[in-house]
Formats: structure tokens, C-alpha cells, sequence
């Protein structure tokens, strides 16, 4: 319902009542006797603008506490106790535009109380994936939910989802404080909280300020606290890495941690693969537009590392005839060192303890969550830069 068909609808009634679901928070309106409907704790909503005619309405108020969180949900984690669950669904999601397809049958589910991290290469279609979610664009076949539920259908939607993909999304000549206070109005939520998130990203000192001033780490600090105004369940976070310093990067990692160790839903995607290995506990990957990993950080470096163990030993060719077998290879890029795949760490070591082999090292090599992620998404980028040569490279 938008504001003009509210409006109509309001116009002609004579009594008082409360609206809820398309503002998200109660609405007051008045007759033209002056009376009000009592709050919960007894005050009146009272119209000061002079009266227009019997039977027709005279004002509109959003009831807004000043000091109190008026949220009619309970407050979750730590801060309350209701029950958190915030599970995404995919099912054969699918997104076109034009002859473009843009997300591909994609089928995932995101789970609460771990950080799940969204990865794939530029134009894979992980934003456009987001917006799906958010109800920001239609698929062209399949869905997706949000404990089963479609975004649209949620009568206050900050209070489930908090999202993050444009920080700059803002009103450039409002300030971060009145920027956060209008999206609260919207739900009925206190300046109490809009306090507690301005102190929370630290922006207390510029709260103040036009955002339209802000650096980019500043914007994207706002942005973050946009999306933890209505103490979702389920948030959705593009790139919030994006433009901060490095102590900005330790607290943004902490605090999704933080957030997810509290039971709620966390989707992350990130470019910054080394960012997304000290902060992500499972991760979704996708290359255009389909679906190509979703496992375990743990175990998407293992598949890529392939189990090579180095091996530096001064007998380390007795050890390369002992370790040889159908399904063990061995390579030796410099004397004294091998690159063992087919056997475990373990597995050399007490090869070389059985024949009293003397060992100065004994490393399972594993790959970076860049190195592996580079390695199953290669056939899957879209747009390819060319090689740079070095000078020594052309002189050869």
C-alpha cells in the first residue's frame, strides 16, 4: 500500500484505530471529536492541526517512543532469547535478463550460527543472487525463502533481515544519525537503539556529520549499522570489508563471528579470499551463475590442496624408492626435497622412523583459500585480463 492509497483510505473515517503491516509499526489517527487512541503505557496521540470537517481525518502519527526500543518483537542473542532460525533457501533459482542469463538454477541453503561466506568470480552473479533474495528483483523460474517465507511477506522486514549491498545508498544531505532514525521510524524503533549502533561501528563522533562527507569506510560502517537496526535473524552483507582500514577489517571479522556464535543467519560475499579464510566457517560458490562448491572452508582447501606432503631429508632419495607405489608420485624440484601426493603426513613419517631415515622436514603443503578458489573457478571467469609479461620474460 503506498502512502497516496493510505491516505484515501484514512480519509471519511470517524473513529480512532491502529494500523499495522504496511508502515511495519502502529499508526494513530484521530476524528475530528480530538480523541486519541491511548498508547500502551496510557499517553494520547492528540491532533494539534485544526479540524476540517466532521467524520473526515485530521492527523496521522507514527508512535515513536523516545527513550525505548518500542520493537514489537523480542530482541535476540544474548539480548533476549528468542528463538533464531533464518534459514535461506534456494531452490532452482534462476534470473535472466534478456538473452543473458545472469543466476542459473542455483540450489543452496545458508544455516544459522555460522558465518557462510558467498564467493565466485566478477559477473558470476552473486549480486544479482542478493537481490533475489531481498525480493530487489524477480526470478524468471524457481525460488527462494527466508525461513520459508518470501521477503515481501514479512510485515516488518528489518526486524527479519538486515541487508548491506550499496553502502552509499544513502540521502547524501542527512546526517548518519537521522539517517538511522528515519529507517527506525519506519518500525517503530527507539533513538535508544539508533544510540547503541552509532556507538557500535563507531561513528559516534561523526553522527552527526552529512553522510554525503563520509569516506568510503565510513559509508560502509553505516551501512552495517543499517542493517543491524531491527536486531535481524538473517543478515546479508556485500562485500562490508569494503573501504576499511585494517583495524576496521579485525572488527567487522569479530563481529560476525560475534553474531553468528548468537544462532543468527550470515551471508557474506567477499573478494578478499584471505579475509574470507580467517572469517567464513562455510562457503557457497558459484561461476556463472551456477552452483560449483558448497562445503566447508576446511574441506575446499583440502580438495584443492590434493594432499602434497614436502619432505627434506639427506636421505631423501633412499625415502622416494621406499614411498614409491601405484597410487604415490613424487617430484623433486631441488636435491634433498620431495613433494610427495598419495600419502598422508603420517603416513611418510613412519615410512622414514620405520627405516631410521633422518627427516628436517615434514609438511603437509596446503593451498591458500585464494589458490584453491583461483583454481576451481578458472574455467568459470568471465572476464579474463591479459597476461603481463616481465622484462625478463621478453628478453627469453
Amino acid at each position: 500500500m503506498s502512502i497516496r492509497q493510505l491516505f484515501r483510505t484514512l480519509n471519511g473515517m470517524s473513529s480512532f484505530a491502529v494500523l499495522h503491516g504496511a508502515l511495519g509499526c502502529p499508526v494513530y489517527w484521530m476524528n475530528t471529536d480530538g480523541g486519541g487512541l491511548p498508547e500502551a503505557n496510557g499517553n494520547v496521540q492528540r491532533s494539534s492541526r485544526p479540524q476540517r470537517g466532521r467524520g473526515r481525518v485530521n492527523a496521522l502519527h507514527l508512535v515513536l517512543p523516545e527513550d525505548a526500543d518500542s520493537s514489537p518483537r523480542p530482541r535476540r542473542g544474548r539480548r533476549g532469547g528468542a528463538s533464531v532460525h533464518g534459514v535461506i533457501e534456494a531452490r532452482g533459482l534462476t534470473k535472466d535478463y534478456g538473452e543473458k542469463r545472469a543466476v542459473d538454477g542455483l540450489d543452496f541453503d545458508v544455516r544459522p550460527g555460522v558465518v557462510t561466506g558467498f564467493l565466485g568470480p566478477n559477473g558470476s552473479g552473486k549480486s544479482t543472487t542478493m537481490r533475489l533474495i531481498l525480493g530487489l528483483d524477480a526470478p524468471t523460474a524457481g525460488t527462494v525463502t527466508l525461513d520459508g517465507k518470501h521477503y515481501r511477506d514479512f510485515a516488518a522486514p528489518l526486524h527479519e533481515v538486515g541487508a548491506l549491498l550499496e553502502a552509499r545508498s544513502v540521502h547524501t544531505g542527512r546526517s548518519a544519525y537521522n539517517h538511522l532514525l528515519a529507517l527506525a521510524q519506519t518500525h517503530g524503533i527507539g533513538k535508544r537503539r539508533v544510540n547503541e549502533l552509532v556507538d557500535l561501528v563507531g561513528l559516534h563522533e561523526v553522527a552527526r556529520k552529512r553522510a554525503g562527507q563520509f569516506s568510503l569506510g565510513m559509508g560502509q560502517r553505516l551501512g552495517i549499522a543499517t542493517a543491524l537496526l531491527g536486531d535481524p535473524a538473517t543478515l546479508l552483507l556485500d562485500e562490508p570489508s569494503n573501504g576499511l582500514d585494517p583495524e576496521g577489517i579485525h572488527w567487522i571479522r569479530n563481529l560476525l563471528k560475534s553474531l553468528a556464535a548468537e544462532g543468527r543467519t550470515v551471508f557474506v560475499s567477499s573478494h578478499l579470499m584471505s579475509e574470507m579464510a580467517l572469517t567464513a566457517d562455510h562457503l557457497i560458490v558459484i561461476g556463472r551463475g551456477r552452483l560449483i562448491a558448497d562445503t566447508s572452508v576446511a574441506d575446499f582447501v583440502q580438495r584443492a590442496s590434493g594432499g602434497l606432503v614436502r619432505v627434506r631429508s639427506p636421505q631423501a632419495l633412499r625415502l622416494q624408492e621406499l614411498v614409491a607405489g601405484p597410487d604415490v608420485s613424487v617430484e623433486s624440484g631441488e636435491p634433498g626435497v620431495l613433494d610427495i601426493s598419495g600419502l598422508s603426513a603420517q603416513q611418510v613419517g613412519e615410512i622414514a622412523a620405520a627405516h631410521g631415515i633422518v627427516l628436517h622436514e615434514l609438511t603437509p603443503m596446503q593451498a591458500s583459500l585464494e589458490e584453491a578458489f583461483m583454481e576451481l573457478t578458472r574455467e568459470d571467469v568471465e572476464y579474463k585480463a591479459g597476461e603481463v609479461v616481465t622484462e625478463e620474460e621478453g628478453a627469453a
